[in-house]
């Protein structure tokens, strides 16, 4: 069973930046992607990436301020935020699915996921 682990949420003034991490153990990914979800709104796709090529993805919203990057630890993805703003603040989550999915579908519809990480708070403030 495919388990995932974020870190590195936090506290940032506005125009700042924060890295996050996320690690998935207990079996071959794929694809990870990034969600957040801020209080009242729906889950809003954030970035996603194939760990085999690194093809990249984004949210409207995030293109330019972040990205999201896959190193030589296996399974595991980090995305970088900057210039953040305050509309940045909500829960971040990590998901990926058992089985290949299209980065650009899961990311318009968060449901397509079936394996989610336990989301990590990012709070933006001026």
């Amino acid at each position: 069973q495919v388990q995932l682990v974020e870190s590195g949420g936090g506290s940032v003034e506005s125009g700042g930046s924060l890295k996050l991490t996320c690690a998935a153990s207990g079996g071959r990914v794929i694809g990870m992607a990034w969600f957040r979800q801020a209080p009242g709104k729906e889950r809003e796709g954030v970035a996603c990436i194939y760990l085999n090529d690194r093809e990249t993805f984004y949210g409207e919203s995030v293109k330019g301020r972040f990205t999201i990057t896959t190193d030589n630890a296996p399974n595991t993805v980090h995305l970088q935020m900057d210039n953040l703003k305050d509309e940045d603040t909500a829960v971040y989550y990590c998901a990926t699915d058992r089985v290949p999915f299209p980065c650009q579908m899961a990311l318009n519809s968060p449901r397509y996921l079936d394996l989610w990480g336990q989301g990590t708070q990012v709070t933006v403030s001026s």
